[in-house]
């Protein structure tokens, strides 16, 4: 439509020019120049005012920040000065108390961390005296007696636990005190409760009338002991050998004997070191 009404206007103009003189005419055409220039600068101005009022709106905006900024500040500036008033209206007298009330916490704190470590290295005791006791121990091999199974400095960990639960088992490798707490034995269990152990002259282990047939000692013993007898072994009582039979001092001598279920502190069941013949012991 707005096509059609521009023709429409271009056919009227042109019908008009036709009835007026040239003078006419020239003066029409600057005053359509005029109103068409009149229109364009109030167009301007319209954009130049649209400009100023987002300018001015944004100017109130940052005014409006700075204020926010500066009722924060303020804000902060109050509290410090409400903060100084009061320590200023704490008399002398109380101030030494503020910090002795403080010393007293710190005091406090100290006590309760040193506290804490005691208990602490208590529990990590009695976890270690637990473990020693009833579960196991490292032991160092000192001797040739249980040679060719263990040498001399050899690092083995000793099963307290398994005993708690089940009775020792022939051929199985313990440790038991000899004569008091500060020297141990390790031997190996031949004779079990109740048999009658016996070696005969030929160096051969007799188990209630029957040779004993076993690979751990490989060479003929030479020295009997007190087995040369027949010893009959009590319910709680075992007979131990160590591996070297000619080099291992045992339940064939008299200030040995046999050993009772009591005495026995633990089975040797695994090699530390050294470690190229780490593992378990048979």
């Amino acid at each position: 439509m707005a096509f059609e009404d521009d023709d429409q206007r271009k056919s009227d103009f042109e019908k008009w020019i036709e009835d007026k003189s040239y003078t006419e005419v020239q003066e029409e055409k600057k005053r359509r120049r005029e109103e068409r220039r009149a229109r364009r600068r109030k167009k301007g101005t319209e954009d130049v005012e649209a400009a100023a009022d987002s300018s001015e709106d944004s100017e109130h905006s940052d005014e409006k920040n700075s204020d926010a900024d500066a009722f924060s500040e303020d804000s902060l500036h109050e509290e410090a000065d409400i903060s100084r008033t009061e320590d200023d209206d704490i008399s002398d007298d109380e101030k030494p108390k503020r910090k002795r009330s403080r010393s007293k916490v710190g005091d406090v704190n100290i006590v309760k961390e040193l506290f804490s470590l005691v208990i602490y290295i208590g529990v990590v005791i009695i976890l270690c005296f637990f473990i020693i006791t009833y579960v196991g121990q490292r032991t160092v091999v000192n001797g040739k007696s249980m040679e060719p199974t263990l040498h001399d400095g050899d690092n083995l960990w000793i099963d307290k636990l398994t005993y708690h639960f089940k009775d020792p088992q022939r051929y199985d490798i313990v440790v038991f005190p000899y004569q008091d707490d500060d020297v141990y034995y390790i031997k190996r269990i031949i004779g079990m409760p109740g048999e009658t152990i016996q070696i005969d002259e030929y160096g051969n282990i007799i188990i209630n009338g029957e040779i004993l047939i076993e690979d751990y000692g490989n060479d003929v013993m030479y020295d009997f002991g007190i087995a040369i007898d027949p010893i009959t072994l009590g319910d709680d009582e075992y007979f131990v050998l160590g591996d070297n039979r000619n080099d291992s001092h045992d339940s064939r001598w008299a200030d040995v004997g046999n050993i009772s279920r009591d005495e026995i502190l633990g089975k040797a069941v695994f090699r530390l070191s050294p470690l190229s013949q780490f593992g378990k012991l048979d």
